[in-house]
C-alpha cells in the first residue's frame, strides 16, 4: 500500500492505494493565502495522510507517500512558483514532509502525476506518447515521450496552461495576459458564468446542470469554453505529436457537455488534419483522483519516473 495527495488550488484530495485500485480517499479545501499560506498547504497534507494511515489498519512500517503539487517543482521536491496558491513560493515540500511524517516523501507536479496514473493503469496503456491535461483552477500538464516520464531541465515541463493563447485577454495570476487556463480551465468557466448570469450567481455545478437541460446561455459557455480547449490541444500536438490526450481535472466530469464540441473544433485547428494521423482525446479514466493516484506510484518508481513498467488497467472504484 500506499498513499498519494493531490494538491489543488481548491481541494487536497488525498487516496489510500492497494498497488491496483484505490481502496480510501480523503479531501480537504486547500488553504491559500495569509495567514495559513504554506504552513496552512503542509499542515493539510499531513493530515490527509494520517487520516488515511488510520484506515490502512496496522502496518508494520508507515506507507510510503508521495505527494503532486501544483507549479514549478524541482526534481528535489521545492516547489519555486505556483501561480494559483499565491502565498506559496520557494516551499521546500519534500524536506519538510519529510520531517513531519518521519519518512521519505516522493514529490511531483501534479498533472505529471495525472500522467504516470494514466499511463501506468488508465487511458494510456501501452502507449508510448501521450499528454494529460487536467483541467482545474488552472491547467497542468503531464508528458510522456517515447516511453518516458518528460520533467525537463529543472523538472518545470509541462506548464502548458501558461502558453498564451489570446495577448490580449485577460489577465492571469502568472503576470501574463491571456493564458490558456485563463480560457479554458475550471476558472474560465466560472469567470464566464459570472459574466453571463451575474457574479456569484451561478456555481459550475449549476452552470453543468443548466446546459445539461438545453439552457441556451449556459450551452454557449460550454460551446465557447470548447473552442478554447481544442485550440490548446492543436498547439500540443503540433509541437508533441502525441498518440493519446487524457482530459482529466475537475472539469473532466462535464466532459459530455463539451468533448464532441472540442474534437470538431481539434480537427480543424490541427495543421494538416486530413494528411495525418490523429491523436485519441479521452477522458482520464482516474477522473479527478489521476493526480492522487499517480502520487501513490511516485515512491516505486525507478530513476525518477524514467524506468516505470506499465500494468494492465485495473478495475477503478466509483
Amino acid at each position: 500500500m500506499s498513499i498519494g495527495v493531490d494538491v489543488g488550488g481548491t481541494k487536497c484530495l488525498g487516496v489510500l492505494w492497494s498497488g491496483s485500485d484505490v481502496v480510501a480517499e480523503v479531501r480537504r479545501p486547500t488553504p491559500v493565502g495569509a495567514p495559513t499560506g504554506s504552513d496552512g498547504v503542509l499542515a493539510t497534507i499531513v493530515s490527509v495522510v494520517a487520516d488515511l494511515e488510520a484506515q490502512a489498519g496496522d502496518q508494520t512500517a508507515p506507507l510510503p507517500v508521495g505527494v503532486g503539487v501544483p507549479g514549478l517543482v524541482t526534481r528535489d521536491g521545492v516547489l519555486r512558483a505556483s501561480p494559483n496558491l499565491a502565498a506559496v513560493a520557494d516551499l521546500r515540500v519534500g524536506d519538510i514532509l519529510q520531517e513531519r511524517l518521519e519518512r521519505s516523501v516522493s514529490v511531483d507536479n501534479d498533472a505529471t502525476c495525472a500522467a504516470i496514473a494514466e499511463w501506468r493503469q488508465g487511458q494510456g496503456v501501452g502507449i508510448d506518447d501521450l499528454v494529460v491535461v487536467t483541467l482545474g483552477t488552472g491547467i497542468g500538464g503531464g508528458i510522456i515521450c517515447n516511453g518516458a516520464v518528460v520533467r525537463g531541465s529543472h523538472g518545470f515541463a509541462g506548464e502548458i496552461g501558461h502558453m498564451v493563447v489570446d495577448p490580449s485577454g485577460p489577465q492571469c495570476p502568472c503576470g501574463q495576459r491571456g493564458c490558456w487556463e485563463r480560457l479554458a480551465s475550471g476558472s474560465a468557466l466560472q469567470a464566464r458564468a459570472d459574466d453571463v448570469f451575474g457574479a456569484g450567481r451561478m456555481r459550475g455545478e449549476d452552470l453543468a446542470l443548466l446546459a445539461a437541460d438545453g439552457d441556451q446561455k449556459a450551452r454557449s459557455i460550454f460551446i465557447e469554453f470548447a473552442h478554447w480547449v481544442a485550440l490548446g490541444l492543436a498547439n500540443i500536438t503540433n509541437f508533441l505529436d502525441p498518440a493519446v490526450i487524457v482530459i482529466g481535472g475537475g472539469v473532466a466530469r462535464t466532459a459530455p457537455l463539451f468533448l464532441a464540441d472540442v474534437r470538431q473544433s481539434f480537427a480543424a485547428m490541427l495543421y494538416a488534419p486530413n494528411l495525418r494521423p490523429q491523436p485519441r482525446i479521452e477522458v482520464a479514466a482516474w477522473d479527478e483522483r489521476a493526480g492522487a493516484v499517480g502520487a501513490a506510484h511516485l515512491p516505486f518508481l525507478s530513476d525518477g519516473g524514467n524506468s516505470v513498467n506499465r500494468h494492465s488497467s485495473p478495475t477503478r472504484s466509483k
